[in-house]
């Protein structure tokens, strides 16, 4: 789109590229951005002195975007991060690829050698471009400084409409040098980027009609509802409804843990009372969820005996994975709140016996654990007590693994946009980044983290990063010596050939040490009685980042489970033992 007549382009500041590229991050409302400089956007750092713009200085490329994630999760905004061309650049790749997979809306800015040595193989140089292609919502190349302003308005307008995701600015240095009048573009003309935001009414009639004959209906929510803060809404077509509730990974915390209806989460991990719903359900209404292969098991025997409603706002999910009956695509928060509407105009189906049955399933088959016979510390009870220590306000964050699965079942799960985690790409090392962008995003909250002893080795340099600038995190390492998920398949599927999964970080690191190292707090428990004193500690410190260490029990296992490529039918509630259905009850 052109830029306004001459009249305006003779009183336009002269500005170069890299000035530029500030301002306009200024004008789309950024106030924080996580990089690490290099000599390709070397430019955009000289002026960055005289910015409002705090820029937080990772240890790891990495480490900027998934604290950028981090931030854009616990504040609805977009978050930015910042590296340089070639390894700067590709360092960034987990964390774009992770933020396509969980929809989250970043924009990424690298800088990229001068535009006339693009191609011949120069010194740091990558083509970043066609490497995060597939991974990103779109991106850019810009090889001249009147183009950036443009350019940063249209990548902040696609990461944060429709389906929330990654976009990437790559700009040439030359670019970041050249000086020319900065004019911000009035508007953003994108053709064929026109997101679906409001559901076409007749499907929402024709979901009305289907949901309220329903005699054993379910409602699948999914983390596009947390990405369209469509929480309230949530609430009130729950209140009137009176439908069960299920919140995948993604979504948990978006309908509080606490409400009777609320049956957990469903899929591979999942509690009995979701998987067992689904499965029995005549009715299923999925929002903002994508049939995910955690989530279905076997596709071809999940849900079954279900009517299909599936509402999104990305239209390429409608039916990708499992055929919709009533497809509907639109923004979570209209979606819900016209399905209250018109279901508040018509007569429901008594679902009373239905919420009795389901109701008897939760209470029969809750999460819990066995005692470790070797003494050692059982985790799901340690992430019970960081649950009770620091409770539902808290912002938690997890890394990837059975520690992750643990926490989605043991923790206060009551508030929206509290709980972060990586779900679509299972990115270890995710946990310690995103918790300090939560943390900066959201300063005010108590943010823990949850890491393994496998996944906090990968990204554990950013606790400096948040020593050096006072963002005071609190990680919890639950340390069963092993890659805990890895070595369970090995139990289950493997005949226990343990191949290259033990850690043998009870002698190597000393995660307190390390922790001291990079200017934090370092405790560790060993017993349960231990485990309070050290909760008690953490929650005392507010000025430093805190490493608690809990050694806990190595074979501990996440019950319930499907395996992969099996139905949802065969869930298991510890080895061998399946759960009793009584469905002559329904």
């Amino acid at each position: 789109m052109p830029n306004e007549g001459t009249a305006r382009r003779k009183d336009a500041p002269m500005l170069t590229g890299a000035q530029a590229l500030l301002r306009s991050l200024e004008k789309c409302g950024v106030d924080v951005v996580f990089g690490l400089p290099g000599g390709a956007i070397l430019p955009l750092y000289d002026p960055l002195c005289d910015s409002p713009i705090r820029h937080i200085l990772v240890r790891h490329e990495q480490g900027a975007g998934h604290a950028a994630e981090g931030y854009a999760v616990a504040t609805g905004k977009v978050g930015v991060c910042v590296a340089t061309s070639g390894p700067g650049a590709t360092n960034l790749v987990t964390a774009i690829g992770d933020a396509y997979m969980d929809s989250v809306p970043v924009v990424a800015i690298t800088g990229q050698v001068n535009s006339a040595s693009i191609g011949t193989d120069a010194f740091q140089e990558a083509d970043i471009r066609g490497i995060t292609t597939p991974i990103t919502k779109h991106n850019f190349l810009v090889t001249r400084a009147e183009d950036i302003p443009l350019a940063v308005k249209r990548a902040f307008h696609i990461a944060s409409t429709g389906r929330p995701g990654p976009v990437l600015v790559d700009v040439a240095k030359d670019a970041l040098t050249a000086q020319v009048p900065f004019l911000w573009p009035d508007s953003v003309d994108l053709p064929g980027y026109k997101p679906t935001v409001s559901p076409h009414n007749r499907q929402l009639r024709q979901a009305a009609d289907v949901i309220a004959a329903a005699e054993r209906p379910v409602l699948v929510v999914g983390g596009g509802v947390v990405k369209s803060r469509a929480w309230d809404e949530l609430a009130a077509f729950v209140e009137l409804s009176a439908i069960p509730v299920v919140t995948t990974l993604m979504a948990r915390g978006v309908f509080p843990s606490s409400n009777e209806l609320n049956l957990g989460m469903p899929g591979m991990h999942g509690t009995v009372a979701a998987v067992g719903a689904i499965q029995r359900a005549d009715v299923l209404i999925a929002v903002g969820m994508r049939f995910d292969d955690r989530v279905t098991g076997k596709l071809e025997s999940f849900a079954p005996r279900a009517t299909v409603v599936h509402a999104d706002i990305d239209p390429a999910e409608i039916g990708k994975n499992r055929v919709a009956d009533v497809p509907i695509v639109g923004d979570a928060r209209k979606v819900f709140s016209g399905l209250t509407e018109l279901l508040g105009n018509r007569e429901l189906a008594d679902i009373e016996p239905w919420r009795r049955y389901v109701k008897d399933l939760k209470a029969r088959y809750r999460a819990g654990w066995e005692e470790p016979s070797t003494g050692r510390l059982s985790p799901q009870q340690v992430i019970s007590k960081i649950g009770e220590c620091f409770g539902p306000d808290a912002i938690y964050v997890t890394g990837v693994g059975q520690h992750q699965m643990w926490s989605a079942h043991f923790l206060p799960m009551e508030h929206p946009a509290h709980w972060l985690t990586s779900g679509g790409a299972g990115t270890m090392g995710y946990c310690v980044p995103a918790a300090m962008g939560a943390k900066v995003g959201c300063p005010d909250s108590v943010v823990v983290g949850i890491d393994g002893d496998g996944c906090f080795q990968m990204t554990n340099q950013e606790l400096t990063t948040c020593a050096v600038n006072h963002i005071p995190i609190k990680i919890a390492i639950i340390n069963n010596n092993t890659l805990g998920m890895v070595r369970q398949w090995q139990s289950l599927f493997y005949s226990r050939r343990y191949s290259q999964t033990d850690l043998d970080s009870d002698v190597v690191p000393n995660f307190p040490m390390l922790a001291e190292a990079m200017g934090c707090v370092g405790l560790r428990a060993r017993t349960l009685d231990e485990v309070g004193e050290v909760l008690a500690q953490a929650a005392a410190i507010d000025d430093r980042p805190v490493v608690m260490e809990f050694v806990c029990e190595k074979d501990a296992m996440v019950w319930p489970m499907v395996a992969a490529g099996t139905s949802n039918d065969e869930i298991m509630i510890a080895r061998g033992m399946a759960p009793e259905w009584h469905e002559e009850e329904l």
